[in-house]
Parts: structure tokens; sequence; C-alpha cells
């Protein structure tokens, strides 16, 4: 995949004349060229945009063409606002509102007329930002220059949430069996999700993978097995005694990454009360195909399969995994959560080399199931879930700082997490549990709150956050308010 393309949108009007329209074009050539050097995408930069019926066709051919992330856009000179209300009408991309200027200081001494009727963002980027707010128009605003890093990295923050809702947009979630039975907070209107998200989920018989993994041959399985002594470090068992459990394993990777890659899926679920002919629990596999971008919820969790690739399109290469939290150690001053699931942890969390091993699974009634053992590196990450509230999804956030194990766990022979929740684990916990938040996560060290923020503004859905700042009845209102807010918004919607 390409970075994508983001938009360079420049505004004015026809009124300043062929000469001044000419620089108006060079700066903000400069100012696009700039950003293209700082972002990780290609900021493509657009003509000069000076009517109705100009600013109408490039929103629309921003919203139609393959690979365009999102628009920029700037209001060089005095662009009438009432010229961009069809456009913004028909924009469908997402949008960031750029308050800038060519220069970064004030030539005090040389000011004159013709320079004040160049350099007009302060008032014509009000003029813009007004119609935006009276059309309702979803967009991330960002004030300053776009040589000051700190300016640059809130628009990066931006084209990677872009970068997430286009993965979102175009995503095929394929499920291998039903949800776990009688869980209430794994179920959801997948109708309403690909009406709000773009996401196709659809659901597949798990003899359908199995007829797939069936049919991989030994050489394929070789080779991979090849592979993970090559990346892992292997338990002494699978290399001899319990090789063809390890060669099962081997084999359900190649089956189900040929299964996604034929239907065009880059998300999944299994659940382990339908394995169907599967002789073991996917955990290998369903781990190696997260650290590849691949989406992931068991027990049938499809909304969170589609979080864990959404952010792993936000920021290839990090560390995101699904995750859950299990079990917490109240110490007091030493209070932390332990985060693991059965198997299905992404090794890009990882401290150091993953272990591939194999031990009994009390459930599912499978053979004993190969995986990657290993603790997640230390450092500042985001843990986040998704729930159907009936009338509309919710997302909720926690900040973390995730810690080394307060001690050796020799026994747990799964991938697991520990971490320090903010502003405590107390108030995290009664606000998770306030908000509604699911068991099922994604955690990731890549993603930050920012992105979140406007991801969700994309989305058009609500975002909760527990931080440093949270306290439980300022919470507790916001969940009230938000609410009243979306209720009324919906009755106004429709």
């Amino acid at each position: 995949m390409s970075n994508g393309e983001i938009w360079f949108l420049t505004g004015s009007q026809g009124l300043y004349g062929p000469e001044t329209l000419e620089q108006v074009a060079s700066q903000s050539r400069e100012i696009a060229a700039l950003l293209d050097s700082q972002l990780d995408a290609d900021v493509v930069w657009q003509p000069v945009l000076t009517s109705p019926e100009q600013i109408l066709d490039v929103c629309r051919r921003a919203s139609s063409t393959p690979g365009v992330l999102g628009v920029i856009t700037w209001m060089h000179t005095f662009s009438p606002a009432k010229m961009w209300i069809a456009g913004l009408d028909a924009l469908r991309a997402p949008l960031l509102h750029l308050h800038t200027q060519h220069n970064v200081a004030l030539p005090w001494s040389e000011i004159d007329m013709d320079f004040m009727n160049l350099n007009q963002a302060a008032h014509g980027d009000r003029e813009f930002g007004f119609i935006e707010t009276r059309l309702g128009v979803p967009r991330k605003t960002v004030a300053g220059h776009v040589s000051n890093p700190a300016v640059v990295a809130r628009i990066a923050t931006w084209v990677r949430a872009a970068r997430g809702y286009s993965a979102m947009r175009s995503l095929k979630l394929a499920r291998f069996g039903d949800n776990m039975r009688d869980v209430a907070v794994t179920e959801g209107d997948k109708v309403e999700a690909q009406l709000r998200f773009g996401v196709s989920v659809n659901t597949y018989g798990v003899n359908d993978l199995v007829a797939v993994v069936d049919q991989v041959t030994d050489a394929e399985i070789d080779k991979l097995v090849g592979e993970y002594q090559d990346v892992y470090e292997i338990a002494a068992e699978l290399l001899d005694d319990r090789k063809e459990s390890l060669r099962y394993g081997a084999r359900i990777e190649i089956g189900l990454r040929q299964f996604l890659t034929e239907g065009g899926f880059r998300a999944f679920t299994s659940n382990f009360e339908d394995l169907g002919g599967l002789r073991q629990l996917p955990g290998l596999a369903v781990q190696r195909l997260m650290a590849d971008g691949y989406g992931f919820g068991g027990e049938g969790d499809w909304k969170t399969s589609v979080l864990v690739h959404t952010l792993k399109a936000m920021a290839p290469g990090g560390g995101t995994s699904f995750m859950e939290d299990y079990t917490y150690d109240l110490t007091p001053g030493n209070e932390v959560i332990l985060g693991a699931h059965m198997l299905e942890v992404c090794p890009s969390i990882a401290a150091s080399t993953p272990k591939l091993e194999i031990h009994p699974l009390g459930i599912g009634g499978r053979e004993d199931p190969v995986r990657l053992v290993f603790d997640a590196a230390p450092g500042r990450a985001i843990v986040l879930g998704l729930a159907d509230l009936g009338e509309r999804f919710r997302l909720v956030a926690n900040e973390i700082e995730v810690v080394p194990p307060t001690a050796p766990l020799p026994k747990l022979p799964v991938a697991r997490a520990v971490w320090k929740p903010a502003p405590s684990l107390s108030t995290s916990a009664e606000c998770w549990l306030t908000a509604g938040g699911p068991h099922h996560t994604v955690l990731s060290s890549a993603v930050g709150a920012e992105e979140l923020a406007d991801l969700a503004d994309m989305l058009g859905t609500e975002l909760l956050l527990i931080d440093e700042n949270t306290t439980t009845r300022q919470f507790a209102k916001e969940v009230r308010w938000n609410q009243a807010y979306h209720r009324l918004a919906r009755g106004l919607a429709r």
C-alpha cells in the first residue's frame, strides 16, 4: 500500500487579479511542499480555488478518488464562504482546516496594502470557520505555522486517524462461527456498523476454513516451520515428540492466511465454542496474522477485531494487540491490571523475542494448541473498546502505563501485559464500568488519545477518555451529557 494522498486546497477569489493569485499559488505550493516533506502521506497540491464550481468539483473528486485519505484547507486570502457551501456539503473525505500563513514573522517596516491584500488568512480562515460551523461540518482545526514541529505533529495525528478511517471504510471481516453463547457485549448491529463505519461483517462456517486448512501441503508446512525456527525461540518438545502439533499450527496459519487473502478480508474472529474440524484452537496463527496487520477478536467479537485492524492501519509496524482485562493486583500503592487472553496476543507488543510453546488449554475440547509466550514491552499506551449501546456505538479509552510484571509468571503459559491505568485502578475501573466499556479491548503503544479523538470525529462516534485528569463524578456527568446530546442529535438527523 502507498501512504495515501492528502489533497491541499487553497481558497481565494478572483477580484485580487492574476498577479496576486499567482503569488497565492506559489506560496500555497510552498506550504504544501513543506507539509509533504514532514508527513507520512503524499500531500498533493491542488490549483487555487476561486469559484463555487471549482470547489464543488474538487470536493467531489476528493471524496471519490481511491487513495485520498482526506483534505487540508487553507484560506490564503479571503475566500467568500458561500462559495464553499455546495463543496463542503458534498465532501465525504476527512477535513482538516489549517489556519496558517506564508510568513512566520511580520516584516513590520515593509508592510503596505499589497502585503495586506496578499496575506489575509487571519480573517479569511475565520470566514471559512464560520461556514464549517454553520453547516455542521466535522473537521479538525489546527492553527500555527507549518515550520513549527508542534503544528506538524498535530496534523500528523490527523493523518494517522484518516488512514484508520480509510481502512475501516473498506474493511471486510470474516467471522468463523458465531459469538460466544450468552455473552452480551460481543453482540452488535452489523448493519448499523456498515452504515456508520463502512465495515462489512459476515459469518462463515468453521468447516469452510477447515477445507482450506486440510489442503495445505507438507512442503508449505516445512517452509513455514523453518521460518518459525529462524524467528522465535522454540520449546525443545516442539522440535521432537510434539513436532506434529507445531506442524498443525503451521497448517492452520497457512490455510487461514489463504482464506483471508482470497476473500479480501483484513480482519476475522474465532470462537472456542465453534471449532468444527479444527484440531487446535488457532493461537500461533492468530498472533502472526495480527503482527501482519490483520484485525482479530476472540469469541466472535467482531467489533474489537475492527478496532485492532483500524489501529494497526493508523500506525503500521507499531505495537497494537487484541487484549482482555483478566485480573488485578490490588496491593495498596501498586495496583495493576494483568491482561491476557487464552492464546491470542500480538507479538508486536513483545518486550523480547517470543518463545513458541505448547501447553494444555482447558477450554474448547481440542488438542493442546501452540502459541507465542512473552511479556509486553513497558511504556505509555492506551486501551480502547467499542460497545454497541443499541441506539449508537460508544468508544471508551483509557491511558495506561505498561510495566514489567511484579514477579515472574512461570506457570502462566500465554502472552500477557501488565499495566497501571490512569488516573488509578479504582477510578479507571469505576469509569469504565460506568461507560459500559467492553472486556475485550485493543492495547496500543503506537496510537494516542488525540488520534482516537480525531478518528471518533471522522466516524461521528462518541469517545469517552479516561486519563490523568478524570474523576468518577465528572465522568458520570459526561456520560449523562453525552447520552442527552446523542439522543437529540439522532432525532434531529432522522
